[in-house]
């Protein structure tokens, strides 16, 4: 820092040194894991579609279900060759 209080020149040295000494404040810390990254993906806040563990589960069945069927239709009804 500059002694008047001011903040050293942009691209300076000095700049480039207070930078790397800064510390975040949000995020995961080295040794607590990433329990705060996780649980923001069940909050209000976080953006995208809301959807129930539930309805997830029953789209996964069913994709693989049509995906079964479509296999076998193509076992089935394949042409000679």
């Amino acid at each position: 820092m500059v002694a008047n209080g001011e903040a050293p020149a942009r691209g300076s040295a000095a700049a480039a040194a207070g930078l790397r000494r800064r510390r975040t404040t949000g995020g995961a810390t080295a040794g607590g894991g990433g329990a705060s990254t996780m649980l923001q993906f069940y909050t209000d806040e976080a953006a995208g579609r809301k959807m129930s563990p539930n309805a997830v589960l029953i789209m996964s069945v069913g994709f693989i279900a049509v995906v079964a069927v479509l296999h076998v239709f193509g076992k089935l009804y394949r042409t000679p060759n």
